[in-house]
């Protein structure tokens, strides 16, 4: 036996040594533009779609799943009445392992220092109450894709000796990819694990939290509408608030900014129903909206001290913050402060140039492509001799049929993927250019390829040329295609303000972490804590089986950053509520996932 261990491998007592593996058994961070993951997405967008519109699962689970109108967090588990209470809200997770797992590790701990931008430290602690606040898992939601992308992060994240806090989950657009069936298994049918204790029933939620404060948890599902049985839910959730209550609304989108900048994508939805929920229901005791969807930190703040936080930055694939340029809204809002700053996301944007490497199944793809477009015409520049000059092989592909629908095809293609916010024109311009700048370059290439081939099969028959000429043009395509998109996408999000969805995607960056840390204190005030981080850990190794969780960072990777305040707290007030009491009335409610006696659930 070897004198020497591996310092990764523990000892367990009464079986010697045991060997960890040498990495954390995550998934890397989803390629958006691999051919086979945007066809997955594609069919299972389109399903959930299709069946969403037929058949309302939220439905079909509130006459199946009743649930208290609250969970009652102004007790402990033991039923002693709180002086205050930490949460942790965390939306846009269960994408690669790096970005999934540093948010966990912050969020777990039993205790977290953080320092402001002023060089203030604050002490804080980990959430009794965890929030996930919508998009849990990518691409799409499955069994599989939740236990590898999510679960297992968390669980391996967990400190030994906390208790694991209760959690409550809002759905997102990718949780609905499978009509909400696994997000339904998983957080609403009551499954504990090493990392939470779910409680939910269905997919909207009521929490009361102590000295006045509500959270609440709404499911818009993919038509951003809000159904009748979870208006009705809501209603009588109002109806239990005191006077001077107030209420934290999580959504899984922001739509003080999609309303601005999405002015043809059909909003009238989401606006509607959110403004119906703070005005009608909830009668405007919404104090702070937090939403996801964008991967990123901004929050607004109007003149009252009333807050709008997008919190998207749980792990998936960083968004820009120059734009969508929302700086302020028509009642009030302004923009106070983002994470990443704009002079960041621009130049982040800038890594578009190098789109091949971070795409290289989407070169494979365009290799492909040009070869489809230029083979046929280089095998009929090689068979007839035809002069070898850019006229001649323009000439050919305007008679060869084969060609010129292929062309017609990707033109057709490139105005459809055009985005579409600055209107019809817009997206036909801009698509038209883009799918023409793709035929030169395969015209150019193929020019080359006939070329070339004949210099390098020189004397051969025709069919090596051929073959030689298709290489050529697999190879050249995938190299320009990519070079191409990445150009494409970096012009239209710097200069015109469009694709910035598809210009962040392509770079999947795992930097730039969010999530917020919640505290309601003795007096009743509600104090935000925004938590960033910077660059999370690319290597790990095996934590202390005893003191510390599964993995931790290697300390070899010294461009990692510890996380830290993006602002100072944000303290929004306190309520005039008066302090909790426990009573024995019949109201409907559950007291932190344990049911107690009331009324017939909704």
């Amino acid at each position: 036996m070897s004198e020497t261990l591996n310092a990764d491998v523990k000892a367990i007592p009464g079986r010697g040594p045991a060997p960890q593996p040498a990495a954390p058994p995550g998934r890397k961070m989803v390629c958006w533009f691999d051919p086979g993951v945007l066809a997955k997405a594609g069919v299972k967008s389109l399903l959930s779609a299709t069946i969403g519109k037929q058949a309302d699962r939220r439905l079909l689970d509130a006459v199946a799943s009743p649930q208290p109108y609250f969970f009652d967090f102004t007790v402990d588990d033991a039923g002693r009445p709180r002086d205050e209470l930490w949460l942790d809200y965390v939306a846009d997770l269960g994408d690669g392992w790096d970005s999934t797992y540093a948010v966990a590790l912050a969020v777990t701990r039993p205790e977290l220092s953080l320092k402001d931008p002023t060089g203030t430290t604050h002490a804080t602690q980990g959430g009794d109450v965890l929030v996930f606040g919508g998009d849990e898992v990518y691409p799409t939601a499955s069994v599989d894709e939740y236990q590898a992308r999510t679960v297992r992060p968390y669980e391996a994240a967990m400190f030994h000796g906390r208790q694991p806090p209760h959690l409550f989950a809002v759905p997102g657009n990718h949780d609905w990819y499978d009509g909400l069936v696994s997000f339904l298994r998983l957080f609403c049918q009551g499954r504990q694990s090493k990392a939470w204790r779910t409680h939910q029933r269905r997919s909207y939620f009521a929490l009361k939290l102590p000295r006045g404060w509500w959270l609440l948890g709404t499911d818009m599902q993919l038509e951003s509408d809000v159904d009748a049985a979870q208006v009705e839910f809501f209603e009588n959730v109002a109806k239990k608030m005191g006077d001077g209550d107030r209420v934290i609304l999580c959504n899984a989108e922001p739509e003080w900014i999609y309303q601005q900048v999405k002015p043809h994508a059909g909003r009238e939805f989401l606006d509607n129903n959110i403004a119906f929920l703070e005005e009608t229901v909830l009668g405007k005791k919404v104090s702070v909206f937090l939403a996801g969807d964008l991967h990123h930190y901004r929050r607004h703040e109007n003149e009252e001290g009333r807050q709008k936080i997008v919190a998207g930055g749980g792990g998936a694939f960083l968004h820009p913050t120059h734009l969508p340029r929302v700086d302020s809204r028509p009642d009030g809002y302004v923009l106070q402060e983002s994470f990443p700053t704009r002079e960041v996301s621009q130049r982040l944007t800038w890594r578009n140039l190098g789109f091949l490497g971070h795409n290289p199944w989407f070169g494979v793809f365009t290799g492909i492509l040009y070869a489809l477009l230029g083979w046929g015409l280089a095998a009929r520049l090689n068979g007839t001799g035809t002069s070898n000059s850019f006229i001649s092989v323009l000439s050919g592909a305007i008679d060869y049929s084969g060609s010129m629908l292929m062309a017609a095809l990707l033109v057709v293609g490139m105005v459809g993927f055009a985005d579409g916010r600055r209107g019809p024109w817009w997206r036909r311009l801009a698509g038209g250019l883009h799918g023409v700048a793709h035929l030169l370059a395969a015209l150019l290439l193929t020019w080359a390829a006939s070329a070339l081939s004949g210099v390098l099969v020189n004397g051969g028959d025709s069919l090596r040329r051929d073959v030689c000429s298709g290489l050529l043009l697999f190879a050249g395509g995938f190299a320009v295609g990519p070079t191409l998109m990445g150009v494409y996408l970096l012009i239209s999000l710097n200069v015109f303000g469009c694709h910035p969805n598809e210009a962040f995607s392509s770079l999947a960056i795992p930097d730039w972490k969010n999530f917020l840390r919640l505290k309601i204190d003795r007096e009743g005030q509600l104090t935000l804590y925004p938590v960033g981080i910077r660059r999370v850990p690319r290597a790990w190794k095996a934590g202390d089986t005893v003191r510390e969780p599964e993995w931790v960072a290697d300390p070899k990777d010294g461009g990692a950053t510890a996380p830290e305040l993006i602002e100072k707290p944000i303290v929004v007030g306190r309520t005039k509520a008066p302090p909790t009491k426990v009573g024995k009335g019949r109201t409907q409610h559950s007291r932190a996932g344990a049911f107690v006696p009331g009324d017939a659930t909704s």
